[in-house]
């Protein structure tokens, strides 16, 4: 008897319900009184003939899992089936264990318009109030906890659970100190039930405003100085609390502070602390904070550029979190379009699948999220590009199984199908990470949850078809249906003619068949549709005249499912690595070499030094120094030797103010005094414009915060060695220096309307603050000195001071230790500068810019302060309208050390021809005009010990000129740093070369992906 649609769908729907509900448990907590009779129906259930994945490359073939009251019970080859256990015949399919998210961002709903919340996660909001003690920066907020805001009735976890996660990690999802995640079980409802751990970890991101808004930070060094200001108070408040509590009567009672709390258990070892990057170089500045406060127990939520920096990353011992949002899309389809992508960005492309290959072959511990993605369910699609670019599958299910489990400090509970552990489970039809397996249950604490439901009969297999057009014999043929049940594909035979299926479909247990009739005597299509049990398929068809027939199908076989060993997802060998030092155009694979002895021969020399200019004389390098300078000097056996006959040597060309390569914004502009922030701990060592400036015969540059600020940031002096890592391109031995500021920058006047209310806004204000704050030094200072002049007993019962990272800078300036580099325009202010330093007993390094020095210049040589001015820029805002180019010339006249910088990026590749303006405009020679960029810069910056002149003794770092430096038409041919050879024009050809090749090759690699993905032609465009 046939059965209605209805009926069928009702009993479908019957039974949905039914096998949804396997196995659960009364959702009630633990502490929740009895109401009325208990239900204690055993949870117990046997999976026989399964293919289980135990973990990754343990597996059994033919083998069967015990699971009870939601914890695996035995799991073997042959195993006894519990008596009281629901058998469930897994043949065809294959149990892993539930995967592991280890990272979905998550936040408090957001404040209504007049109260109340709705939904969604915007992130936690912590600002301190009247009833809410809080930390002073709303970006601070470790005391927030995502167990707060976990509702398992999210879509979010649905979508998680269809892909076959069981378990995730919630993480509170904006701030710096973001607060501490919980690992939750995804269960659809009982949120008691579903909390494995809490909390597991505190979580740290360098999170910061734009610039020229008013929230500190809005850089990233600002952001990295809150996070090591953070860390120091949270040791002092423990140190206070703990003497309060060792004298309760004699001690001030310290404030109470719950981000400082909640803190604790990072700085003892009790909390991993978990740190997202934005980069390669920025997990690098990581993990320098992480040793500087001696926090071993920490793991980073990686970028996805990691692959640039295993061998730091690897000695670092830590794991990663390792998200997949891998670029897919290029705007290169037209040459015009291709212009716009860097060749960095074309190496990304190719190289970001392949970073979770790299890692793995390295042996860094990581796991995989879907965290960054647009769209969280592309995540499965991205695992397999992952493969397809070198992952191994047992890699990349070990990376979301046991590892996360591991490094989340749950392995005893999760990651594996092993006895004792939760029944998290992963049902398939083939292997997981095969484009085509369908993921068919997940069991989560031995819940099952039907993702894709299986067919109420199953019609695959052989079958003898019979049906009787009307005025025809009766037509037998067999059918042959085979697939999955979701994506069917068969063949019908008659007679000798095989007649491939065009549609085979089953919805309920109506059987949908399609197929052309030509060899059966009918030209078109055929079509029939039956209802269909696991013996008997019975219905109606029409034939392509439209003339309805009946048919019938009778099973010749019952099915049987192969198990076959799963295939291997489109795996091949990691590609063999085009790495350089540095990504992008002109990287290099090695680090350039330093031969013992270097032999620079018949050149004329500008030692800019006691010597002068020496023409046709040799310089000689032995070991990256200067070992002699003379004429007719012999080359030791085995040394280079260059032929400069012709040629024209200097010393490296020095950029006393530079903003090059400074990662993640030049202004801490947020706050007036930001003498904490340190460009040392954001200098870009990629940036393109170091090479360029080493064509230039630059060497060194002193990085600068900018002039935002009256008191601003920490300085770097670095020397350009292009490939070398931020750490190492610092001169290690350089004096300290920081960014001061006077003017319109810094009262706010050029900033626009919005920018009224910072104190100061004056330049009565700028000259007061900076007095303040010397004043509060002194007076911290004093705090100090009266503290440590206690006994050990004392100290015991007496609060320390708090380690304020600002006061500590300004008291390095008062004692003579770092170096001020003040922003300057107005004589009238520089005047008053002078005064505020000698009022304070100490001196001032350099005046930047200093354009109206030449008014002053007889103070500012008494002073004993450099100037470090511009050549002859002028005019470009109201208070450098008197500026003059003769300003430099005038101030060495009267004794001031004068150098001439760039603060451009541009400007630093032509500081030679600068310096020749200094002969143009007050007509000094071309020796003392060539000192504004060598021996000068190096006094102000003090390491003329070591660089600035060719002397015996002093490091190797030299330029070779086609011809007088200070010409227009001359060229940088070779620039060198220490003995090695970081730029050479010849090489610099070739390279051209080589970036053109390297750009053309993977954007053609781009567009046969695109075309054979079906995407040719088509430009991706991007949301502008």
């Amino acid at each position: 008897m046939n059965l209605s649609v209805s009926t069928l769908r009702l009993r479908f729907l019957c039974l949905l319900i039914l096998v949804g509900l396997s196995g659960v448990r009364p959702l009630r907590a633990q502490t929740d009184p009895m109401i009325g009779i208990r239900e204690n129906t055993p949870a117990v259930h046997a999976f026989v003939h399964a293919r289980i994945v135990v973990r990754a490359g343990r597996v059994i073939e033919d083998g069967t899992l015990v699971i009870r009251d939601g914890k695996i019970e035995a799991v073997g080859a042959s195993l006894a089936i519990p008596p009281d256990a629901r058998v469930w015949d897994m043949r065809g399919k294959t149990i892993y264990p539930g995967l592991i998210e280890s990272e979905v961002k998550i936040g408090p709903a957001p404040v209504r318009k007049g109260g109340g919340r709705s939904g969604g996660n915007e992130g936690p909001s912590s600002q301190k109030t009247a009833t809410s003690p809080a930390h002073w920066n709303p970006r601070v907020h470790p005391q927030e906890q995502a167990v707060e805001w976990f509702n398992p009735k999210d879509k979010t976890y649905q979508t998680l659970r269809q892909m076959g996660f069981t378990t995730a990690l919630l993480v509170p999802e904006k701030g710096i100190f973001r607060g501490q995640s919980v690992l939750v079980n995804l269960r659809r409802d009982d949120a008691e039930q579903a909390v494995l751990q809490n909390p597991v970890a505190q979580h740290l991101a360098f999170e910061r405003a734009g610039f020229r808004e008013s929230t500190y930070p809005s850089s990233l060094m600002g952001s990295i100085a809150l996070v090591r200001q953070t860390l120091y108070d949270a040791r002092w408040y423990a140190k206070v609390w703990q003497v309060f509590r060792r004298n309760p009567r004699s001690v001030k009672r310290p404030e109470f502070n719950p981000a400082l709390e909640a803190l604790q258990p990072v700085l003892d070892g009790r909390q991993p602390l978990v740190v997202e990057v934005e980069d390669d170089l920025t997990l690098l500045r990581a993990e320098k904070l992480l040793k500087e406060f001696d926090l071993p127990h920490a793991l980073f939520r990686g970028s996805g550029y990691e692959y640039r920096q295993l061998d730091a990353l690897k000695a670092t011992g830590r794991g990663v979190i390792l998200p997949v949002n891998f670029p897919q899309e290029l705007e290169v389809t037209t040459p015009e379009e291709a212009l716009n992508v860097s060749l960095v960005q074309l190496q990304h492309w190719e190289l970001a699948p392949q970073n979770p290959a790299r890692l793995a072959a390295a042996g860094i511990p990581f796991t995989l999220t879907g965290s960054g993605l647009k769209n969280r369910k592309d995540f499965p699609a991205r695992v397999r590009q992952a493969i397809k670019a070198g992952l191994s599958p047992e890699a990349a299910l070990r990376a979301l199984t046991e590892t996360p489990a591991r490094l989340l400090g749950v392995g005893n509970l999760v990651g594996s199908l092993e006895p004792g552990k939760l029944a998290n489970l992963v049902v398939t039809d083939g292997d997981l990470f095969d484009e085509d397996t369908q993921i068919l249950d997940v069991w989560v604490d031995g819940i099952r949850e039907v993702i894709h439901p299986e067919p109420l009969v199953e019609v695959r297999g052989r079958w003898q078809v019979t049906f009787q057009p009307a005025g025809r014999d009766t037509l037998r043929f067999s059918l042959s249906l085979k697939g999955k049940p979701s994506r069917l594909t068969g063949s019908l035979k008659h007679q000798q003619t095989t007649i491939r299926l065009t549609k085979a479909s089953l919805q309920l247990q109506e059987l949908t068949l399609v197929f052309p009739g030509d060899s059966m005597g009918w030209k078109g299509l055929i079509r029939l549709s039956g209802s269909a049990t696991d013996s008997l398929i019975q219905g109606r068809g029409e034939l392509p005249d439209g003339t309805p027939i009946g048919w019938a199908a009778e099973r010749l076989a019952p099915y049987r499912p192969e198990t076959k060993k799963a295939k291997k997802p489109g795996q091949k060998p990691l590609e063999p690595a085009r790495l350089t030092l540095t990504p992008g155009a002109y990287g290099r694979e090695h680090f350039p070499e330093q031969p013992t002895d270097v032999l620079v021969q018949g050149a004329t020399l500008w030692t800019c030094g006691p010597q002068g200019i020496l023409k046709n004389s040799d310089l000689l390098i032995h070991r990256g120094k200067i070992a002699a300078i003379g004429q007719h000097l012999e080359a030791p056996e085995g040394a280079l030797v260059i032929e400069a006959r012709g040629k024209h040597v200097t010393p490296g060309l020095i950029d006393a103010h530079s903003h090059t390569g400074i990662s993640g914004g030049v202004n801490e502009g947020t706050h007036a005094v930001t003498a904490e922030v340190r460009i040392g701990d954001v200098v870009n060592s990629y940036d393109i414009d170091f090479y360029r400036e080493l064509a230039g015969g630059l060497t060194v540059a002193n990085q600068l915060h900018g002039s935002a600020n009256p008191i601003g940031g920490q300085n770097a002096v670095v020397k350009l060695r292009w490939g070398a890592s931020p750490e190492a391109m610092k001169v290690k031995d350089a004096p300290p220096g920081i960014k001061f500021a006077l003017g319109e920058n810094v009262k706010q006047s050029n900033w626009g309307d919005r920018f009224t209310t910072r104190y100061p806004q004056t330049r009565l204000g700028v000259e007061q603050i900076i007095r303040d704050r010397f004043k509060a030094a002194l007076d911290y200072e004093r705090r100090w000195e009266a503290y440590r002049r206690l006994s050990k007993k004392q100290k015991a019962h007496t609060a320390p001071p708090r380690l304020d990272l600002q006061l500590e800078t300004l008291l390095e300036i008062l004692h003579g230790r770092r170096l001020v580099h003040s922003h300057s325009y107005r004589q009238d202010e520089i005047l008053m500068l002078i005064r505020v330093a000698e009022d304070f007993g100490f001196r001032i390094g350099t005046f930047q810019h200093v354009l109206e020095g030449y008014k002053i210049a007889e103070a500012i040589a008494d002073h004993g302060a450099g100037a470090s001015t511009f050549s002859d820029w002028w005019a470009y805002k109201f208070e450098v309208y008197d500026a003059i180019p003769y300003n430099g010339a005038l101030m060495h006249r009267v004794g001031v050390v004068v150098s001439f910088n760039s603060d451009s990026d541009e400007l630093a590749r032509r500081l030679n021809t600068e310096a020749a303006k200094a002969v143009k405009y007050g007509g000094l020679s071309p020796e003392e005009a060539l000192k504004f960029v060598t021996i000068n810069p190096a006094r102000q910056l003090g390491i003329d010990h070591r660089v600035g002149s060719l002397e015996v003794g002093k490091d190797a770092d030299f330029v070779i000129w086609s011809g007088n430096p200070l010409s227009t038409y001359t060229i940088c041919e070779q620039t060198w740093i220490d003995g090695r050879k970081y730029f050479d024009r010849k090489e610099d050809l070739e390279m051209r070369r080589k970036v053109r090749a390297e750009r053309t090759r993977i954007i053609q690699k781009y567009l046969a992906q695109k075309n054979s993905a079906g995407h040719a032609g088509q430009s991706p465009r991007r949301h502008r």
